[in-house]
């Protein structure tokens, strides 16, 4: 991914400029009982995984090694990127060997906590296949405590070395949020919520739709900072053995680039 700005500060030893409302610590006891559910989860899906023939479409086997730090996960997501952009896909890790394997275990190397708009589906942008990212979405990349759960189980269970927070031009959710602001309206049911959450990453210095656009980066960075405020997701990227990023994907482009 392009960066738009230099570092950010704080974001401890990670190698890259990256440096939110309470995933638990939990404990010990906890999380052996969750590892134990889980694993007892795909022994069973395994189970039921008989073999099926192979689709016509052959993809590309992948075998170069997996991403094991947040640099490596940042080059990787990046090269999927590019070659979604140029119509070079690969479509990695679909073949039958690969969904044989993933029935008894999965190691992703990213979480992405992207928007539910049906435009930016994070593992076609990324050009990633089963078992390489774990998608977190909601409208606006909106927080609450199943999405930060969501993601503190992918990092301080599953070793998951990046978390990239992905919004993206054009985002109805921030649209939303910025109208109902300037009309004073209250929206539907839930949707109140999203707005409420949005609200404080509006950005008033810019009008009309430059606001809109000016917001959906404001925002991002705000959810990336409140995830990296988070004790234990702060404690690992301080060891250097996470990264969390804010990046956009421009619809017009098909590039993702990152936010400072």
């Amino acid at each position: 991914m392009n960066t738009d700005s230099a570092a950010h500060r704080g974001a401890g030893r990670a190698p890259h400029p990256f440096a939110g409302t309470r995933p638990t610590t939990g404990g010990t006891v906890r999380r052996t009982l969750l590892r134990t559910a889980l694993t007892g989860a795909a022994a069973l899906g395994a189970g039921l995984g008989t073999a099926r023939p192979a689709t016509a479409a052959t993809p590309v086997r992948d075998t170069t090694p997996r991403p094991g730090t947040p640099g490596e996960a940042l080059r990787e997501l990046s090269a999927g990127n590019r070659r979604w952009r140029a119509f070079r896909e690969r479509h990695p890790h679909e073949d039958l060997a690969v969904r044989r394997t993933l029935a008894t275990g999965q190691h992703p190397f990213a979480v992405v906590l992207g928007c539910i708009d049906s435009r930016v589906p994070p593992e076609l942008v990324f050009d990633q296949g089963l078992g390489d990212l774990m998608t977190v979405r909601t409208a606006g990349e909106v927080l609450d405590e199943a999405v930060l759960g969501s993601v503190a189980y992918g990092v301080l269970e599953l070793g998951i070395p990046l978390v990239v927070v992905l919004g993206h031009q054009s985002c109805g959710a921030v649209r939303a949020a910025v109208e109902a602001e300037r009309s004073g309206t209250t929206l539907p049911a839930h949707m109140q919520y999203l707005v409420d959450q949005i609200g404080p990453a509006i950005d008033h210095g810019k009008d009309g739709d430059a606001r809109i656009d000016a917001t959906v980066s404001a925002n991002v960075r705000l959810v990336r900072s409140r995830l990296a405020a988070e004790p234990e997701l702060a404690a690992r990227i301080g060891t250097g053995k996470l990264a969390i990023v804010g990046a956009r994907y421009e619809l017009t482009t098909q590039a993702v680039h990152r936010l400072a």
